[in-house]
């Protein structure tokens, strides 16, 4: 059986470089996943995606569960064959969508209750359903279901946060680990170990940061994650959390700050030993505009000064794309609502993310 490991190969005060080993393939770290919530990024190919320098994709626990469901996906062979993405995948648990979905949703000591998004049906989710669900669909790595709740929550509700994320962490272990050995009994699965990360919950307050990191360290996981910053917080309150809690996290773990993706606070918290990030952000931005460059600048493609300037979007860019397709092109094509539009704008922010990653692993290694 091949175990999924990390490898610690370098730590400098620039940050840590090591390696994520699964069956998948090996991840170089540190490294920035890009956000696939329902098995793709929007307008952009696997093959194009692959070609920019993506190491591994994040889906989405939640979504698939609701559309086309995670017992379609099994019959398929699993989600890496459903979608036909060879790398590695990352599920989240679901606990985001406590956060984000707040309307629909009541959180009980079980779990939470949902109203679907798509059809109002009732649902719900709870640490086992979750756990369930992530190996269905045949995740690398697997998160805990855990309560993300506002940053600027009372401490009251923070409190009540912590307890639910550190109860249903260990049930989620057990779940987990049930999983692992059923597979192994009955030979399901020869070649895979999956990872299983938990979620270190606590809002702004380090004295709860600190229970919680130190709580799920005795329970023992694969990987710990940062999560519950990212939501409303000013930058420099969540880097205090980085700060303060990252060399908290056992160094032989991968470490992940969930929900960032800023390039600037990427690379800060690199420094502070973050192995591992996600965000929409990249995306988000470009579809509304805003093009990140290759000399660590950005253009608002949308501005009138773009519209006859026929100079390529950037011609150092990892993206084919860039190079060759004009601003005033890609100008056009967002002022006009074309898709096409989106698909260069978005393929040039994550291109120009993965390239300042792979930068900082070569600087790592010198």
């Amino acid at each position: 059986m091949l175990l999924i490991v990390f490898e610690l190969i370098k730590t400098t005060p620039l940050g840590r470089r090591g390696r994520i080993l699964t069956s998948h393939g090996a991840i170089e770290t540190p490294f920035f996943m890009p956000v696939g919530t329902a098995g793709a990024m929007k307008g952009i190919t696997h093959d194009d995606l692959i070609s920019i320098g993506a190491q591994m994709l994040l889906c989405n626990t939640y979504h698939l569960h609701l559309r086309p469901g995670e017992k379609v996906i099994k019959k398929a062979g699993g989600l890496h064959e459903f979608i036909g993405w060879e790398k590695p995948i990352l599920t989240d648990s679901g606990g985001f969508q406590v956060y984000s979905l707040s309307r629909l949703r009541k959180i009980s000591e079980e779990g939470v209750s949902f109203n679907s998004h798509i059809d109002g049906r009732e649902l719900f989710l709870g640490p086992s359903s979750a756990i369930a669900i992530q190996h269905d669909l045949g995740s690398d790595i697997i998160m805990c279901f855990d309560e993300c709740p506002p940053s600027k929550s009372s401490k009251t509700d923070i409190i009540k946060a912590v307890d639910r994320t550190l109860k249903w962490a260990r049930t989620c272990k057990e779940e987990h680990e049930k999983k692992i050995r059923m597979n192994e009994k009955n030979k399901k699965i020869k070649r895979i170990k999956r990872m299983l990360f938990c979620v270190v919950q606590g809002g702004l307050h380090y004295d709860l940061r600190k229970k919680c990191a130190e709580e799920l360290i005795t329970i023992g996981f694969d990987g710990y994650a940062l999560g519950g910053l990212a939501v409303g917080e000013s930058e420099e309150e969540m880097f205090g959390v980085v700060d303060e809690i990252t060399p908290l996290l056992p160094s032989d773990k991968p470490r992940y700050l969930m929900g960032v993706g800023e390039i600037n606070q990427m690379k800060y918290c690199i420094s502070k030993g973050i192995d591992m990030f996600d965000c929409v952000l990249p995306m988000r931005i470009a579809r509304h505009g805003t093009i990140l460059m290759s000399d660590g600048g950005s253009i608002r493609i949308l501005n009138s000064k773009y519209v006859s300037d026929h100079s390529p979007i950037d011609i150092a860019s990892p993206s084919r794309f860039s190079r060759v397709l004009k601003k005033s092109y890609l100008n056009h094509l967002l002022r006009s609502g074309e898709r096409l539009g989106e698909t260069y704008a978005q393929m040039q922010n994550m291109a120009v993310t993965l390239k300042v990653m792979q930068e900082i692993r070569l600087k790592l290694e010198t």
